[in-house]
């Protein structure tokens, strides 16, 4: 179960760079404050129960990957609550505790206890991430060595080696050729049969079709509409032109 209760996120203004900038946030620093801080998301109320497919859908800069991160916990709302049940794995942070000077194995093994994997859970999947990923010899190499389609084959063969109750996902993962975005397409699928709970974002209209049942459009960070996901993707499209 997900729930969001009167949820809102307000980023702070960035650091005073100058003396002056500094001395004038000492004298009046809340009005500074105000007159800086970017509030993300508004006053959300949301519910996801057991065997819910959502969508997430809006314009750029709507607020969709910074709802994923406060639903994972990456951003702690600065009003209301959340509540999520259930393992979590979040597929749009695919490099989170990744050390680039480290090999491909060690890599595995760190980003596996993130993840919520015992060391024996790794040890058992090892050789299985290892194959999917079609890195061979370079594993034994640090991953700074490692193009971007080679980094992100990595992260994703780790980061769907698990079952979670609530799988979160930003836009469908794709790298390397077509035959292996096909077999992580197939790898993807599976993980979302598995999970309980999916959240997915994407601007693919289609995608969120074929993945979700439900939608939810935000705009400028509030909740603009909810429901059955054709009637919330019509409404979006009317409105977005």
């Amino acid at each position: 179960m997900i729930e969001l209760r009167d949820v809102s996120l307000t980023f702070p203004p960035p650091r005073a760079r100058s003396i002056r900038e500094r001395l004038n946030r000492l004298r009046g620093g809340a009005a500074v404050h105000e007159a800086g801080a970017v509030t993300a998301l508004h006053d959300l109320e949301l519910l996801v129960p057991p065997g819910d497919r959502v969508g997430i859908i809006g314009l750029n800069g709507a607020g969709k990957t910074t709802l994923l991160k406060v639903m994972c916990g990456i951003y702690a709302p600065t009003q209301g609550s959340v509540v999520v049940e259930g393992d979590v794995a979040c597929l749009f942070e695919l490099a989170t505790g990744f050390e680039m000077e480290a090999t491909g194995w060690d890599n595995i093994r760190t980003r596996g206890l993130l993840l919520g994997l015992s060391p024996a859970e790794i040890r058992d999947r090892m050789r299985d991430i290892a194959d999917f990923t079609e890195l061979g010899d370079a594993l034994d190499r640090p991953v700074k060595t490692y193009s971007m389609g080679m980094f992100v084959r990595l992260g994703f063969a780790v980061s769907t080696a698990i079952s979670p109750d609530v799988l979160l996902l930003d836009e469908v993962i794709a790298s390397g050729d077509m035959r292996f975005q096909e077999k992580a397409q197939r790898r993807l699928a599976d993980m979302v049969d598995r999970a309980s709970i999916l959240v997915l974002v994407s601007h693919s209209m289609d995608t969120v079709r074929q993945m979700c049942r439900r939608a939810l459009w935000l705009d400028q960070g509030r909740l603009k509409m909810d429901g059955p996901v054709d009637d919330v993707i019509a409404a979006y499209s009317e409105f977005a032109g």
